[in-house]
């Protein structure tokens, strides 16, 4: 699970969430490779340090450490969450191809 400590520290948008949610994710299911997202897709939730279109990412794969990145897209709300979808697949198919 995600701590609720690290919630209000970092807030839900951060790379230290991401990597919580994506270890409790394949810790609690059969599943050997997770990816989890957190983002600001708009058009409003923005913040000066975090403004619409920041979205954190993690993955992991089986035991291994976990791979995480902050992005800031552009657009709107739908650009910025397919964006964050194709981002969230091209780190998959890079960690599936490090194997």
């Amino acid at each position: 699970g995600v701590s609720s400590e690290d919630l209000d520290s970092f807030g839900a948008v951060s790379e230290e969430i991401v990597e919580q949610m994506v270890s409790g994710a394949l810790d609690k299911s059969a599943a050997n490779v997770g990816v989890a997202i957190s983002g600001i897709a708009g058009p409003a939730g923005g913040t000066e340090t975090k403004p619409v279109g920041t979205v954190c990412f993690a993955w992991k794969m089986n035991d291994q450490d976990v791979i995480t990145s902050t992005e800031h897209f552009s657009g709107g709300r739908n650009e910025v969450r397919y964006s964050s979808v194709e981002r969230a697949l091209m780190g998959t198919i890079k960690l599936l191809k490090n194997v």
